[in-house]
């Protein structure tokens, strides 16, 4: 049964970071990264900076995208896999697109991300400078040297990384978000960023037992080897296929 992933970028990325995926996931689960507005695929539609108009554009996107696959193929099932930044996005959105379509996904990633009620309240990045901003984004590592190997490259990655620091100041809003259905939770077993235990809390958002998937490496394996992500993905989305067929 075909799938579709929906993907949601770490901070100061965009959706083109899982371009690599595309090809490991195979024929039947389609990878489609969600970029938010201003940038990447989504470059002409204006920015947004507050958290619940976000989450209303990018379900919306998600609708549309979900609605024409299921045009050609109404049992299309979909996922949804969030990294960092992008894990409460991620979750966010999933729950609208779920209450829209009374349907759960099939699948529910989160990577690497600290839980709503952990995060840093307040922008942190308004009281540096980029070459300080700069200096903390290389210090966490993730961001290979050529994206900011020039003046110019460095200035608008810098752009990116403060408008979603931003957004990510109102994640803690977030805390009392709550779902009916599991999550899959994944974390690095040498992230120093989200430790394995931090990853584990976010079983508090959702009223469903939670599985848990620990990979080897820091804070970006599941972004540079998605395998065992993707298995995991097609393991869901082949079991709610299944589930739906018996139950027609």
């Amino acid at each position: 049964m075909a799938a579709r992933l929906y993907c949601f970028p770490h901070a100061g990325a965009t959706a083109a970071v899982y371009r690599p995926w595309k090809e490991a996931a195979g024929p039947d689960l389609r990878v489609v990264g969600l970029d938010r507005p201003g940038r990447g695929s989504a470059a002409r539609h204006p920015k947004i900076g507050d958290l619940p108009s976000l989450v209303d554009w990018t379900a919306a996107r998600l609708l549309a995208d979900l609605g024409e696959g299921r045009a050609e193929d109404p049992g299309l099932r979909w996922a949804t896999f969030g990294h960092s930044f992008g894990a409460l996005l991620s979750l966010a959105v999933a729950a609208r697109v779920a209450a829209a379509l009374d349907e759960p996904p099939a699948c529910a990633v989160l990577s690497a991300a600290l839980p709503p009620r952990t995060q840093e309240v307040g922008d942190v990045t308004t009281s540096l400078s980029d070459e300080e901003l700069l200096a903390k984004i290389m210090r966490d590592g993730g961001t290979p040297p050529e994206a900011v190997s020039s003046s110019a490259m460095a200035g608008y990655f810098l752009s990116l990384m403060r408008e979603d620091y931003g957004i990510r100041a109102q994640y803690p809003s977030q805390t009392g978000l709550r779902v009916d259905f599991p999550l899959a939770l994944v974390a690095a077993a040498d992230d120093v960023h989200v430790p394995p235990e931090r990853m584990w809390e976010w079983a508090e958002h959702s009223s469903e037992p939670c599985r848990r998937l620990e990979l080897a490496g820091d804070h970006f394996a599941a972004i540079r080897d998605p395998r065992e992500v993707l298995a995991l993905v097609h393991e869901n989305t082949t079991r709610a296929a299944d589930l739906a067929d018996k139950g027609r």
